[in-house]
């Protein structure tokens, strides 16, 4: 809501020409500010090109559309992640500022996640009034693009080898963010970009990009998908194939005629042929094309790229609950599937790896087990492949774990993929839709809130995320291996997942 006892709405000069935002309970915002040119007819499935300038004010004060994507109703854990409107012309960011002035303070980038395929910076559940407002910070979420429209690769069929066309969104994003930022208050050299998911993925990527890694200063990952494994050009035109036949089209050129709804459906029909059981359901993934990504990040962080770059690193204790935990083709899963499953990771061990899975959680089901052990091969022993990488470098990674188990569900999600969003955000409120978040207390809600919220705003601001109401935080060194436990009682413990990590 407007502040009312504002007299004039802040006026920003850009680089692009003069935007007119809204004072919100004493925070300037401005919203679906362009970045780039909107990715439409002939810039479908191309790099973005950025916005040109243009004359008189722009109003900033409305949010602009998602991204293409699906949208089917409400989900029983976010209860959505991604509502309408939606359109093309998406490529946009949106900026919360204490106020539009000359005082550089420190800039918080925020990349949403989806699975690849949903969400947007214009969500009121990343909405950056919190982090602004309580840490006098500048922030800024990007809206980029997902889905076909993002993460198809068409080689080439359609006179190009790159792809990955999310990344370079991100990175003219952050070009802006570098070329603007100091009109709404903020320092270009003091820049942390942060996300979740898919979103601590494009972190990680562009830490390691040539251009991206000069773009900002430090990094929050928050449950990295880093156990992806990425497709080559050749895998990747093979998705593009499947995805043709489910648009019902034969070529690269019937595609670019097609209207984004139709792509959008042809989506949805992505999903079954993504549905490999034990595994996460991805449709569409980065593609490994040698030009905007010639290595997968993860790798080229465990070699050293990033190494100079501030780091939080952290997962959840039960990611792949959001999506085992409630499916029920997993309700009666056996151990003979399971040791399958592992069988991919383990080979002729899977039989003793699943031993010590249920050893390590006495009772386990074998569901319970494979959303152990799919939640380590996908998040977590990545995550912790990292911290070992630096832990005796001179810029050893801050690694957490969130443990707190919701109680939606019976309790059966546990403390589940996504969970500590609106712990970190201190945004509860804006969550009341989603189920995962019933039944949690007001206390943990303030509590748990305040002290992550706080670590994020110290870490954004100094690269170190201690405050005086978190218990003594160290970085992530050999032989302690330090790991910040956040949960009803938080507490930094010394190497949390010695089982796994040596299993």
């Amino acid at each position: 809501m407007a502040d009312a006892n504002a007299s004039t709405a802040p006026v920003v000069d850009t680089a692009n020409g003069t935007l007119r935002g809204s004072w919100e309970d004493g925070i300037a915002v401005f919203r679906g500010v362009p970045y780039a040119e909107p990715p439409v007819d002939a810039l479908r499935w191309r790099p973005a090109v950025p916005f040109e300038a243009w004359s008189g004010v722009r109003e900033a004060t409305a949010p602009a559309p998602g991204a293409p994507q699906p949208f089917m109703g409400p989900d029983p854990i976010l209860g959505g992640h991604g509502f309408p409107p939606f359109d093309e012309d998406c490529l946009t960011v949106n900026v919360w500022t204490p106020a539009p002035d000359h005082a550089r303070r420190p800039v918080l980038v925020w990349i949403h996640g989806g699975g690849f395929v949903s969400g947007s910076g214009s969500l009121p559940i990343y909405a950056g009034d919190t982090f602004a407002r309580n840490g006098d910070l500048v922030v800024v979420t990007v809206t980029y693009r997902i889905g076909p429209l993002g993460y198809l690769y068409l080689g080439d069929e359609d006179g190009s080898t790159s792809g990955n066309f999310w990344l370079t969104d991100q990175l003219a994003a952050l070009r802006w963010v570098r070329e603007n930022i100091a009109a709404f208050g903020g320092d270009p050299e003091q820049v942390t970009v942060a996300g979740q998911s898919g979103g601590a993925f494009s972190t990680a990527a562009l830490a390691v990009h040539p251009e991206g890694r000069g773009l900002f200063r430090r990094a929050i990952l928050q449950s990295p998908p880093f156990g992806l494994q990425l497709p080559n050009p050749a895998a990747s035109l093979e998705r593009t194939e499947a995805f043709k036949v489910a648009a019902g089209v034969s070529t690269a050129a019937e595609l670019r005629e097609s209207p984004w709804e139709k792509l959008v459906e042809a989506t949805v029909g992505m999903f079954m042929g993504a549905r490999a059981w034990g595994h996460w359901a991805v449709p569409f993934l980065p593609v490994l094309d040698g030009e905007t990504l010639p290595t997968h990040p993860l790798e080229a962080l465990l070699q050293g790229a990033a190494g100079d770059k501030e780091v939080i690193v952290g997962w959840t204790g039960l990611e792949a609950s959001f999506s085992f935990a409630l499916d029920d083709q997993y309700a009666d899963t056996t151990r003979e599937q399971v040791e399958a499953r592992m069988q991919d990771t383990f080979g002729a061990r899977a039989q003793s790896a699943f031993d010590a899975y249920a050893a390590a959680r006495p009772g386990a089901s074998p569901r319970d087990i494979l959303t152990d052990f799919a939640s380590d091969e996908l998040f977590r022993l990545p995550c912790v492949a990292l911290a070992e990488a630096r832990a005796n470098s001179r810029n050893p990674v801050w690694a957490y774990q969130f443990d707190y188990a919701a109680p939606a569900h019976d309790g059966r999600l546990g403390a589940t993929h996504c969970l500590e969003l609106p712990f970190t955000f201190h945004n509860a409120e804006r969550w009341a839709h989603a189920p995962v978040t019933a039944g949690i207390a007001p206390a943990v809600l303030n509590g748990l809130g305040s002290a992550m919220h706080r670590a994020w705003i110290a870490f954004v601001r100094t690269g170190d995320p201690n405050h005086p109401g978190l218990p003594t935080w160290e970085p992530y060194t050999a032989p302690m291996r330090t790991t910040m436990r956040f949960d009803t009682v938080t507490a930094a413990v010394g190497d949390p997942v010695r089982h796994w990590r040596t299993l």
